[in-house]
């Protein structure tokens, strides 16, 4: 069993860890701290790395030194180690980490699941030592951890950097600017990246990590490179309200990084940037089915366009260089820009397209996304499918489906009810005010039972009251859900004349959602919204089919 032994961190402290029992010539995992700031480390000699530390600036403000081992560690297993406390440490909360992000590499070896099996034993020592706080449970569940930038990446994503980073600094050589392209599905670990690109490329200036922690030649590599970069101002660009607010919780939590790092494509023309990543890049808007246009037009006339110009437009202009995470299948609004658009970059000088492949929330994998995305085209799977890490059902009554997701919600949290917008949001303030007469108390009525949507647009997945409310896709779009339950809207059935499923635009009430766009335009959107919301869940999925039809036709296929 692994054994944290705890010392001051002091002038005194590497003769102190060469007495305990693994602080000298073991490979061993550190925790250096103070009240607010934390340092994680792994060495196979601790004294001789306390004293590095000790003679480093940045550390001299901790005071407290823990040494982590046990009998039968060696160096793979301290590395694992050391990515799992980073990982899970940084989200917990009580500490903001010292780390950088840049030196963080794992692989498999001998016996890797024996060993990690018994780190949550060491996260319960350390609860005991009082050095972290939560159960692990629940940091999966949070925000913190799902966006941290301190996750190990796929192969894919790890490649993607490289070659990013590489680029970058031999445009920074040359002055020239770049345009990256990475493509991936709902669950590739777009959002993810985009935080790690952040952290990673915020500290380029900074020697966060020694070299003499880094054992990866391809790290060492990526941060060779990196070091040609210097500082670089950057922006990340965040077109939904939602997802904005969280991620800037997110950073105002992580050590180097700030919520006002985080901008909306509205306020791209007020400042110029080395570079600015852009997220969820398929909901970058054009002037078309706006709420407003006065703002929209007020950035257009500032930098010279026509009202032609788009939010891409503006990103071009005022970036040097432009990364966008971009997923064409989760456009789902007609003020979104045309993939066509997006396409004509390619054109632009220097231009990298990437993909990512590697599922990072669905549990069935790459397989369950492109069954759903073949459900809802105009070549649906010959055959029904089974995921056996999957639990993906259909219901026949809708309250027994909701009553489901809510046992869910009790077992593992972080699980929602959401719904196409076949139903006004009569219970909105906005509605109200202009319907003083209105005394309806919800939204939606289905055989008796009544719901309403989402009170708040901003985080309502981690709002106070949200699961018992409907989602619209608004909310979701780039969160993870444990659980999701869809509700199949009214606007959209199976029509077995031209067999194909068919959409009916009167009966959507999201009106600037409708706005500008008609036939197999309008069809694409409403799709894409079913699709994106399938693909929310991590365990499973669970259907509610409004109409007959379409309920007898999915029935094939779940």
């Amino acid at each position: 069993m692994a054994i944290i032994e705890s010392t001051k961190f002091d002038e005194k402290a590497s003769k102190k860890v060469s007495e305990l029992t693994y602080g000298s010539k073991w490979p061993v995992v550190y925790v250096i701290n103070n009240h607010e700031e934390a340092y994680i480390g792994e060495t196979v000699d601790a004294t001789r790395r306390t004293e590095q530390h000790l003679q480093n600036k940045e550390k001299s403000s901790l005071d407290n030194i823990s040494i982590i081992s046990d009998d039968t560690f060696n160096k793979s297993v301290i590395q694992d180690l050391e990515a799992f406390l980073i990982k899970y440490m940084s989200a917990d909360g009580k500490y903001k980490l010292q780390n950088g992000n840049n030196g963080i590499s794992i692989h498999n070896y001998y016996n890797r699941d024996y060993y990690e099996k018994g780190f949550t034993g060491i996260w319960e020592q350390l609860k005991n030592n009082d050095l972290v706080v939560n159960d692990l449970d629940i940091i999966e569940n949070s925000d913190l951890f799902k966006y941290s930038p301190y996750k190990e990446l796929t192969y894919d994503q790890y490649k993607v950097v490289e070659n990013i980073i590489v680029k970058l600094a031999e445009g920074r050589e040359e002055g020239k600017g770049n345009t990256f392209m990475i493509n991936g599905c709902a669950g590739t670990g777009k959002t993810v990246l985009a935080v790690y690109l952040m952290k990673f490329l915020t500290e380029a200036k900074e020697h966060v990590i020694s070299y003499e922690e880094i054992d990866d030649p391809g790290v060492k590599y990526i941060n060779e490179a990196s070091n040609k970069l210097g500082e670089l101002k950057i922006g990340l660009v965040i077109p939904q309200q939602s997802l904005r607010k969280t991620l800037k919780s997110v950073f105002n939590n992580i050590r180097g990084l700030s919520a006002d790092m985080i901008i909306s494509p509205l306020q791209v023309p007020n400042d110029s940037y080395d570079l600015l990543i852009v997220d969820e890049a398929h909901r970058l808007r054009q002037r078309r089915a706006l709420s407003q246009y006065p703002a929209f037009d007020k950035n257009n006339n500032k930098l010279g366009l026509d009202k032609s110009g788009t939010e891409l437009d503006w990103i071009l202009m005022c970036s040097k260089s432009q990364l966008f995470f971009y997923d064409a299948f989760q456009s789902v609004k007609p003020s979104d820009i045309n993939r066509k658009e997006f396409y004509k970059l390619i054109n632009s000088g220097n231009y990298w397209n990437y993909e990512l492949t590697s599922q990072l929330r669905c549990e069935a994998g790459d397989y369950y996304i492109d069954y759903i995305k073949n459900i809802f085209s105009d070549n649906p799977p010959e055959k029904k499918r089974s995921f056996e890490s999957y639990d993906l059902k259909m219901f026949k009554d809708v309250n027994e489906m909701v009553i489901a997701i809510k046992e869910k919600e009790n077992d593992y949290g972080l699980c929602r009810v959401v719904a196409g917008y076949s139903w006004k949001w009569v219970t909105n303030p906005t509605y109200t005010k202009k319907h003083p007469s209105n005394k309806q108390d919800h939204d939606i009525e289905i055989d008796g039972n009544k719901y309403i949507w989402n009170t708040t647009n901003v985080d309502w997945v981690n709002s106070e009251n949200s699961i018992n409310e409907i989602g619209c896709i608004h909310t979701v779009q780039g969160y993870d859900l444990n659980y999701v339950g869809i509700i199949i809207g009214k606007e959209i059935d199976y029509n077995p004349i031209t067999d194909r499923i068919e959409v009916e635009k009167k009966k959507y009430k999201d009106q600037t959602g409708k706005t500008s766009t008609d036939g197999e335009e309008f069809r694409n959107y409403i799709l894409n919204i079913y699709i994106t919301l399938f693909t929310r869940g991590i365990k499973g999925a669970y259907v509610y089919v409004c109409n007959d039809r379409l309920r007898e036709y999915l029935k094939q296929y779940i």
